[in-house]
């Protein structure tokens, strides 16, 4: 069945209706949704009433435009004024001091820390004959003075503090003259007896004194050398000893010191002192890799009993100062009160000054040869005393 469309011919219900009104029409006039949609529905479209003026839609326009930005305005102070970042308080710490760990020793310049360095220093006696040798105690010494005690015959002064070997000797009898090495360094003396002059003298100078004539228990004698070359002893001793006597302290200025600095080029690699004869003339060679000088004597080198380890002190001083026999013929005498040439090895060179010494208890000030402090390396210091500037004798 066919459905007829309203309006057409072929419909019998408009058979009263021209047939030209039917036909569609050929050209039809463009859809406009304003123009059919009824007059009230036409306004909804509007902003603003249609009979509103241009400059009154501009004032409008520019009203709503100020309102607005003052909304966004508003809204942006009122989120930063109740977002604000919280303050950051900080409290500064007091400041915390922190103590060094190691200092320079007093008595070699050493890096060492606080507490060793406020450990009070001890000579010892060391001796020197053939006997004697190999002798302990002295590669661990921080400074060392070599002379003539008698007949030719060197003995050695070690200065220890910070080092405390368990094995020194053989130890011998005192001379006058050592003490005026030892005073400057407030140092208490283990020696066994002495001249009759250094005896006195200990007692009247009122020095810190070790005799292991009064303190046999601080020494002992070894079995395996015979006396008088057999007395030994051991800093842990002594410095007990010297403890139970009052002796805790040494209130001394060292010598001045500096950083080592090696030479390019070396101007002393071989160093001969003529203190006494051959056997007791000590020879030093130069040993770049250590910055030290390795001790010869006698023609052969110059070892440490219990360790083997040939001494290598870093700085080698030859002081140049009188000395003379004593009045019974046997004791040697050495003044070292005033002033004199010294020759100062280190860093593989040399330096000549002059050494100055007010008086028994002050301590030797060493000046280059312009008048300014002539400084050490750290390190053990061996100062031997000599008679001439012509008993040095160095190659470069």
């Amino acid at each position: 069945m066919i459905n007829k469309l309203p309006g057409s011919r072929k419909d019998p219900k408009n058979k009263n209706m021209p047939a030209a009104q039917t036909e569609p029409t050929a050209n039809p006039e463009p859809f406009s949704p304003t123009k059919r949609l009824p007059a009230h529905a036409q306004r909804r479209f509007h902003i603003w009433p249609r009979d509103w003026s241009t400059k009154k839609k501009r004032i409008f326009t520019g009203l709503v435009v100020v309102v607005v930005l003052a909304l966004i305005g508003g809204g942006y102070y009122w989120y930063h004024q109740n977002h604000k970042p919280k303050a950051i308080v900080t409290t500064q710490k007091a400041a915390v001091v922190v103590k060094p760990t190691t200092e320079a020793s007093r008595l070699t310049g050493v890096q060492i820390s606080p507490e060793l360095n406020q450990r009070a220093v001890t000579g010892v006696m060391i001796e020197n004959s053939p006997d004697a040798r190999p002798q302990s105690g002295l590669n661990e010494a921080g400074v060392v003075y070599e002379a003539v005690a008698e007949g030719g015959i060197t003995r050695f002064l070690a200065l220890f503090m910070e080092n405390q070997p368990a094995y020194i000797g053989p130890i011998r009898s005192a001379r006058p003259y050592y003490l005026d090495w030892l005073l400057p360094f407030d140092a208490s003396y283990a020696h066994v007896g002495g001249s009759p002059e250094a005896l006195a003298q200990i007692k009247s100078l009122k020095v810190k004194d070790l005799d292991q004539f009064a303190n046999a228990g601080a020494y002992d004698r070894v079995t395996q050398r015979y006396a008088p070359h057999n007395v030994y002893s051991s800093i842990a001793k002594l410095y007990s000893l010297a403890q139970s006597k009052g002796y805790n302290t040494s209130n001394f200025t060292g010598f001045a010191r500096k950083a080592e600095a090696p030479s390019a080029t070396p101007t002393a690699k071989s160093i001969d002192f003529t203190i006494s004869s051959y056997l007791y003339n000590p020879h030093y060679d130069y040993d770049a890799a250590t910055n030290s000088y390795k001790r010869s004597e006698g023609g052969k080198i110059h070892t440490d009993e219990k360790s083997g380890a040939q001494l290598s002190p870093k700085v080698v001083i030859a002081l140049v100062t009188p000395s003379a026999l004593e009045s019974d013929g046997t004791h040697n005498s050495y003044t070292t009160t005033g002033s004199g040439v010294m020759y100062v090895f280190q860093d593989g060179a040399v330096s000549q000054g002059t050494w100055k010494k007010d008086t028994r208890t002050s301590q030797f000030v060493f000046t280059d040869s312009n008048g300014n402090p002539l400084k050490l390396n750290p390190g053990q210091t061996w100062i031997s005393l000599v008679n001439t500037t012509g008993a040095v004798v160095y190659k470069p």
